[in-house]
């Protein structure tokens, strides 16, 4: 139990590691999961950015002049 002090940490479940990795209680290991888990949070929310606004906003102008396309004749989300 050598991260139950660390930030994040709540009542009632403590820290939560039900696959045990940090079981080791290596501090470089703990350093760098959660390292990790914050970057690939931070891309998942812009992601789900990535999605969602389209659906309220739409570059002006042409995608492609060459083939007449605008941005506003692209279709958003699965239908794109």
């Amino acid at each position: 139990r050598a991260f139950e002090n660390e930030l994040g940490v709540q009542k009632p479940t403590g820290f939560w590691d039900p696959l045990g990795f940090t079981r080791d209680g290596d501090a470089a290991n703990f350093k760098r999961r959660r390292v990790t888990e914050i970057k690939h949070g931070r891309v998942a929310m812009l992601a789900a950015m990535g999605y969602i606004t389209p659906e309220f906003f739409k570059f002006p102008g042409y995608l492609s002049v060459a083939e007449n396309i605008k941005f506003a004749d692209v279709p958003n989300g699965l239908a794109a």
